[in-house]
């Protein structure tokens, strides 16, 4: 009897994490939701890849694009070859579009900063954040051209409410991470304490900037997971203390609406978690990837997670509704499909 109670067990955890895909839910299309403001946005792009999605994107009609990172995969060192893949990026027909029709943001994760899982150790990273911003359309003359790092601040005000998009860089300042050498090519939490991802510098303005904030939404840009932290690959869950003082941060600013987005992973996904202090639960949207995604994904453990995994390619949506102060988030396949989606109230 116990066999066979265990057995029952074990093939109910089994069924509980396996990954499902949205099959058997009527259609929904992301453009038939209305919206004071709407942000899209996503991550993992390969140049040389087709990029189905761009038309979807303007299909859903955006105020704004934001990157969330690996917006092309050079891994170099050496800057005219990085600068020519950006080229290659900007002048593809479908992405001109999107330049000649959409505002955008963004930040850079490890394949566009130059060093696959690099942080503050890579040696070409002040080129190569020159070559990002040259990509961006910043100014030559802007303060951004002159501060370590490509974090920012980007506020938006509309009739009804503002949006404030944060973006950090999770990469310029981040520390070593600590090798499991029980799992190959994964990643295990550093000491409590020890090590930082957004360095000294970068902290202190982030504070500041939640702080003395006024806006509606505060909406939070990482290249990287920042819930999720059971996977073993690069998270902010691999700085377990640097969660906390994110958690902190948001707690003590009393800024309202705050929202985190992340890419890298090639799945998408909804990750939520309460934090004392916060009236409501804090939400990370992972979307990722634009051009290609784990299609081989069997399944990984995410005590945060809502919903399902989505694992073919996809971009992300927000949609805010002032009057309600409620966002619809929605993760959109081709043919502007929703793959999945959740609501929020703050």
């Amino acid at each position: 009897m116990n066999k066979i109670v265990g057995l029952f067990t074990l093939l109910l955890l089994m069924f509980s994490c396996k990954p499902m895909q949205n099959k058997n839910k009527e259609k929904q299309f992301a453009e038939e939701v209305n919206s004071d403001f709407t942000i899209a946005f996503g991550s993992c792009n390969k140049t040389k890849k087709n990029n189905v999605l761009w038309d979807d994107v303007l299909a859903v009609k955006p105020d704004l694009w934001a990157w969330g990172g690996d917006i092309i995969y050079a891994d170099t060192e050496n800057m005219d070859t990085l600068h020519k893949m950006y080229a290659a990026q900007k002048n593809l027909p479908s992405y001109a579009e999107i330049v000649d029709s959409i505002p955008i943001i963004g930040t850079w994760d490890d394949h566009d900063y130059g060093l696959n899982d690099g942080g503050k150790e890579f040696s070409a990273k002040k080129g190569s954040q020159q070559e990002f911003l040259d990509f961006m359309d910043v100014p030559k003359d802007s303060p951004r051209r002159k501060q370590e790092g490509v974090y920012t601040l980007h506020s938006y005000n509309t009739p009804k409410g503002k949006v404030n998009v944060i973006v950090l860089d999770t990469r310029y300042f981040r520390t070593a991470l600590t090798e499991d050498l029980e799992i190959s090519k994964r990643n295990k939490p550093n000491v409590y304490g020890e090590g930082t991802i957004l360095g000294k510098e970068q902290w202190l303005w982030f504070k500041d900037v939640l702080t003395k904030s006024d806006a509606d939404f505060n909406v939070i840009l990482s290249s990287v997971q920042v819930l999720s932290n059971k996977h073993g690959f690069e998270c902010w869950g691999n700085f377990p203390h640097e969660v906390d003082k994110l958690k902190n941060v948001i707690v003590s600013s009393k800024a309202k609406g705050v929202i985190l987005l992340s890419g890298d992973r090639h799945i998408s996904e909804f990750s939520k978690t309460e934090v004392k202090g916060l009236d409501y639960p804090l939400l990370d949207f992972t979307s990722s990837g634009l051009t290609h995604a784990y299609k081989d994904f069997s399944g990984e453990e995410n005590p945060f997670r809502v919903g399902e995994v989505v694992f073919t390619e996809s971009f992300g949506v927000l949609k805010f509704d002032f009057e309600k102060k409620k966002v619809v988030f929605q993760i959109v396949g081709n043919n502007a499909e929703v793959l999945e989606k959740t609501e929020q109230w703050y």
